[in-house]
């Protein structure tokens, strides 16, 4: 089954806004055994997006259309496909009961132009929008459905998982498909593509491996079609196989992040830890705090940016910075075994580079980046080197961090 994707909106195409829904359906669509073929975007022109539906329709038996379902003027979708059908827009109480229901649980009242957003298509399937005020609309047209939710993303996620996938998957005969995802950290895609090519090479029929390169991970993902427990059980031994070749560069799997996957360590261990930060200034933190629950295992931060700082508030000694520069083995783990025993910690992470785009010597050019890791009875630090450009190399700083820090706990001794 071939699925087309519109969204619709000048701002998208102008870049004020990027169009993550997109990419949020077409994985939502995947997993329900649907293939997307095309996503295009389009302006909130009628011509353009009457151009859109029609060749969407040629080449696919589902399209799905996000955008311009608000109550104001710019807001053309409806009135468009009103016309792309050839039926009038008709008042829904149904949808009327749903706006009214929002604006009270807000202790307002319905505005006439809000009201606007209870006119749906005739003859349409109303899909209840209980995160908004503009209704879901599903329609079946010479062999087609189209679908039509709005473009807030947190609404258009409610509408797919409530209504829209539970009723493609009733409405067709759709594939079983598994994903299973590898993440991987510390090899890059090329020396791990040399490393399991005997395997890719073997892979049976119905399986595929695709490669998901990002700065400092690679994504490996496997994805089988078929009978349902033929799938589970081919999929279970490519598992046990891959993980053997992937050896310690394997962290998690599918949406796990280094952070989770660290805060669940030092929870079995009944640790806790913090970050000295210098060059990542605070990334390492904003990443950690991300993660619900983490207060149970992390216990705070210091931004020490500047020598001085790094002297008053971490106590590395001065002479220290002087002799062997602020970015050095020396002065990180220091910064780590200092910022344990201000934050009462067994475990630590603490970095000091230079970020760019100046400050580089030939000793130490732009992208050099000190970075340790504090664990009870050891402190390991290493240097990398991660490049020019400024916020990458800041990530990948404050992700090899957290993997430092993963490592010696395990005890891997791999640094």
């Amino acid at each position: 089954m071939q699925a087309e994707l519109i969204t619709i909106g000048d701002e998208l195409l102008i870049g004020q806004v990027v169009d993550t829904n997109s990419a949020w359906m077409g994985r939502a669509l995947n997993l329900a055994g649907i293939q997307v073929a095309q996503i295009t975007s389009v302006s909130d022109r009628q011509e353009q997006i009457l151009e859109a539906l029609r060749l969407a329709s040629g080449r696919a038996e589902l399209v799905l259309i996000t955008g311009g379902l608000g109550p104001t003027k710019d807001d053309i979708t409806k009135k468009t496909l009103s016309d792309y059908f050839g039926v009038p827009l008709v008042f829904s109480d149904e949808a009327y009961k749903n706006v009214e229901a929002f604006f009270q649980q807000r202790g307002r009242t319905v505005s006439p132009i809000n009201r606007l957003q209870a006119e749906v298509l005739d003859g349409c399937q109303v899909l209840e929008n209980k995160k908004g005020t503009a209704p879901g609309m599903w329609m079946e047209h010479e062999g087609v459905v189209y679908v039509s939710m709005p473009g807030v993303p947190y609404e258009m996620q409610y509408l797919m998982e409530a209504e829209v996938i539970p009723r493609l998957r009733q409405r067709f005969q759709t594939p079983y498909i598994l994903h299973r995802t590898f993440l991987t950290h510390g090899i890059g895609e090329s020396v791990l593509s040399e490393q399991i090519s005997e395997f890719e090479d073997n892979l049976p029929e119905g399986v595929r491996l695709a490669y998901l390169p990002s700065p400092g991970t690679v994504k490996l993902r496997l994805s089988a079609t078929g009978e349902k427990a033929r799938v589970r059980e081919v999929m279970a031994e490519l598992e046990a196989d891959l993980l053997v070749r992937l050896g310690h560069y394997h962290f998690g799997f599918d949406d796990e992040t280094i952070t989770g996957v660290l805060g669940e360590l030092l929870l079995k261990k009944g640790w806790t830890m913090a970050t000295a930060e210098s060059c990542t200034g605070g990334n390492i933190s904003r990443m950690i705090t991300s993660v619900p629950g983490a207060s149970a295992w992390y216990m705070g931060s210091t931004v020490t940016y500047s020598y001085a700082s790094k002297t008053d508030i971490l106590n590395v000694p001065a002479d220290m910075i002087q002799e062997q520069g602020a970015v050095s083995e020396a002065v990180v783990r220091s910064m780590a075994e200092q910022v344990c025993l201000k934050m009462g910690t067994q475990c630590a992470v603490a970095t000091s580079g230079i970020a760019g785009p100046g400050g580089g010597t030939p000793e130490k050019p732009v992208g050099t980046v000190w970075i340790a890791a504090a664990v009870p009875g050891l402190v390991v630090a290493k240097r990398f080197q991660f490049g020019d450009n400024r916020l990458i190399t800041i990530q990948m700083a404050s992700e090899t961090a957290l993997h430092l820090l993963r490592k010696a706990i395990l005890g891997e001794g791999l640094f």
